[in-house]
């Protein structure tokens, strides 16, 4: 994968701190407002931006706003872009990654609750249902999470509520696990990319968080395309626990 980089001194940049990873997608009128909260609520955390092949001017606004950028050629998915960011980090010597969507829907007060997590686990998921928040889904698509936290949480052996969320944090043994192996199917940076770090032995566990409305953009929700969701996740879970991968 060949990486395009806006900021000429990202390469300069040295780890042993927290890097937060921002996948965009066409967010130009979002991602600026995320780059200024963040830089408030994170002053001591590295920035990266990964531009997952936007047609609009996401680069341009996130490189104006301060934030390393990468510029992926063509858009890849959230997976894609993930691991671009993980393989970064990884060597730029990070010790822990968090992930933050670029539509302001993450709440970055969080981010230190998900930090401290990784004092006992490898991987820290944002959790929207576990008592934090308002944040709620209805019909297929609840179904599927449910599905999905139930067999996830057997896996792990702890209980899980919310494995879809794209708002966790990982330390610097799933950081080297997710730089090789971070899917980039659908739903394969939330499903599987978990269940590859249980596979690789990382301790996976979650924090409760609150998550904002989206304020830009066209949220996905309808009757049918919830239930073409649970369709696609209940494919994406078979998949996830059939595959092998070589994580030696």
């Amino acid at each position: 994968m060949q990486l395009y980089v806006v900021d000429d001194n990202i390469s300069a940049k040295t780890g042993a701190g927290t890097l937060i990873v921002i996948p965009a997608l066409n967010e130009e009128r979002s991602i600026g407002r995320v780059i200024a909260e963040l830089r408030r609520s994170c002053p001591q955390a590295d920035l990266l931006v990964v531009d997952d092949g936007s047609t609009d001017q996401t680069a341009s606004v996130a490189a104006q706003a301060g934030a390393p950028t990468l510029i992926l050629p063509f858009n890849i998915g959230v997976g894609g872009a993930m691991r671009a960011g993980y393989r970064y980090a990884l060597r730029h010597g990070y010790d822990s990654v968090v992930q933050v969507d670029a539509d302001g829907q993450h709440d970055t007060s969080y981010i230190g609750a998900l930090l401290l997590g990784l004092r006992d686990c490898d991987l820290v998921i944002g959790a929207r249902f576990a008592g934090e928040g308002e944040y709620c889904a209805r019909g297929p698509r609840r179904w599927a999470m449910r599905l999905l936290a139930v067999t996830l949480s057997a896996l792990a052996g702890r209980r899980l509520t919310d494995v879809t969320s794209g708002f966790r944090a990982a330390n610097r043994r799933a950081i080297e696990v997710f730089a090789e192996h971070y899917p980039a199917e659908y739903l394969g940076d939330t499903i599987e990319s978990i269940v590859i770090a249980l596979r690789a032995g990382c301790r996976v566990s979650q924090t409760p968080v609150a998550m904002r409305a989206r304020t830009e953009g066209t949220a996905s929700q309808s009757p049918l395309r919830a239930s073409v969701y649970l369709l696609r996740a209940c494919a994406a879970l078979g998949l996830a626990l059939v595959r092998r991968w070589d994580l030696s």
